[in-house]
């Protein structure tokens, strides 16, 4: 099929999914409705809720901002989020649309075969390209000391070896941009300065970026992600921003300048209740410590604040309210958890092959020095007692690999090797977490997702546990502001649909 006829069977069938959203169902009795009685988006990201934790919440907090949420609007049970699970890749599929196969983005933390390390002046080629908390001018700082710094920034030889900021490592556009080339306005808050990412290859997809940082320093030789409270009082932070965007202001609150069309936060408390001792679960069924039912608490209550402030300025009815999460995290029964050492990174050094760059938390990821040694190395992996002491489920690469992403040996971003261990085995050097992300397995994927429109009472509590990808976000967004969803890249490349049933 042509990529003109697609193009024309997904707007037919778009146009067909809005009329009968826009009547009622086939033999309802509700009447019609304006097209387009959806005017904005509130987009919510809870990193680390899982579909389990939301499941659970609503049914044990009947009056709760998330059950009352619940009600009118759909739960969808088995969404995944992206491939691999982590925070970069998992907010590039809720807004592009895209896979790492489009996206070109693996991790916060990767590497290019192609770019420059910072400071090199491009005399060498091929480089770890580190988007966290070590690119900002001053990491121990809210405001990160400015921002990003470029001197710490990899280096781009085909550009004149200029510094690669977030948003030019990234390969497709993001429904930020669409919205914004529409007229419309564009927010967002997220954990740090790098997720300058989201506003695109244009760098202007997003007209009011807050951005805090999250590993600043919090008071007593703590950073804001040491503890659920400090955690909770750092989201409060975005909290009030949001807020300040619903009254049609800026995040600052000091500047009117009307509520945009796309905005939004992430929350990290519950992230935090989840990793740190003695937080967690009680249980495999998912029954949270005290910690972590604080953060679940504190999030619920500061939803229920936005909402009340839709409601008190009469655009509750007019607000898609999208609630999800970057990635969840892995595992939910304590029984599972396991920490691995010496690590896969680790045992390529004995083996004399130390690789270029490694990713490793709840999975492996491994760019190669010599590409030509990948098969020999793998060989190696298998070897069972190696196996067993990393406890391995599965391996990907050459052909395994390449039934989800870009070969290698073409695209300088894609790793040679990945190494997915069972549910539970964190291979990451932070002794003090309980749980970890980034990996394949269900509980780093399986998230919550639950769309809210109170303007469209034919949707009103319904669940459905069709499987469901994060990259049908992005369309979706499109589809509910009346936009083309073929504007988005990735979009086009992947052929990703809207949800089913909004």
């Amino acid at each position: 099929m042509s990529r003109r006829t697609w193009h024309v069977i997904m707007i037919a069938a778009l146009t067909a999914i809005f009329m009968v959203q826009a009547g009622g169902r086939a033999g309802g009795a509700r009447g019609p409705r304006v097209r387009h009685h959806i005017k904005r988006i509130l987009f919510i990201s809870i990193d680390g809720m899982h579909a389990l934790d939301l499941a659970n919440y609503v049914r044990d907090h009947p009056d709760s901002t998330l059950a009352k949420l619940s009600a009118h609007g759909v739960t969808y049970t088995q969404s995944l989020t992206s491939r691999p699970s982590d925070s970069f890749p998992g907010t590039l599929a809720e807004f592009t649309g895209g896979s790492p196969l489009t996206t070109g983005v693996w991790y916060c933390l990767s590497y290019d075969r192609k770019l420059s390390p910072p400071h090199s002046k491009c005399a060498t080629i091929g480089t770890a390209v580190l988007y966290d908390q070590r690119m900002d001018y001053n990491p121990h700082l809210l405001d990160a000391g400015g921002g990003l710094d470029p001197a710490k920034l990899p280096l781009d030889p085909s550009r004149g070896c200029a510094p690669v900021y977030p948003h030019n490592y990234l390969r497709v556009n993001t429904i930020f941009e669409v919205i914004k080339a529409h007229g419309l306005r564009t927010a967002w808050s997220d954990k740090h300065p790098v997720y300058d990412i989201l506003n695109g290859p244009s760098g202007r997809g997003v007209d009011d970026l807050f951005d805090p940082e999250i590993s600043a320093d919090a008071g007593g030789g703590k950073t804001y992600q040491s503890t659920v409270a400090l955690t909770e009082k750092y989201d409060e932070i975005k909290v009030r921003a949001t807020l300040n965007e619903i009254a049609g202001k800026d995040h600052t609150g000091r500047r009117a300048v009307g509520v945009p069309a796309i905005f939004g936060m992430n929350f990290q408390a519950v992230n935090t209740g989840q990793k740190k001792s003695p937080g967690g679960y009680q249980d495999s069924q998912g029954t949270p410590t005290p910690l972590l039912a604080d953060a679940f608490h504190f999030v619920d209550v500061s939803l229920g604040r936005m909402v009340a402030a839709l409601a008190a300025r009469h655009l509750l009815e007019s607000t898609l309210i999208i609630i999800t999460a970057k990635h969840g995290n892995a595992p939910i029964d304590p029984l599972q958890y396991q920490r691995v050492s010496p690590t896969p990174s680790d045992l390529l050094v004995k083996m004399g092959e130390p690789p270029a760059f490694a990713r490793q938390l709840g999975i492996s990821v491994l760019w190669l020095r010599h590409q030509d040694k990948t098969l020999q190395i793998v060989r190696k992996l298998y070897n069972p007692e190696v196996w067993s002491a990393l406890r391995i489920s599965n391996i990907y690469s050459g052909a395994s690999l390449q039934l989800f992403a870009n070969d290698p040996a073409r695209d300088s971003r894609v790793p040679d090797i990945i190494i997915e261990p069972r549910t539970g085995v964190d291979y990451s050097e932070i002794l003090t977490n309980i749980a970890e992300h980034g990996g394949f397995n269900v509980e780093d994927r399986n998230v919550a997702l639950m769309l809210v429109d109170y303007g469209n009472p034919a949707i009103a509590g319904h669940v459905l546990k069709t499987p469901v990808d994060a990259t049908q976000l992005a369309p979706t967004i499109a589809v509910a502001l009346g936009l083309d969803p073929m504007e988005l890249e990735a979009v086009r490349v992947e052929k990703t649909a809207p949800l089913p049933e909004f």
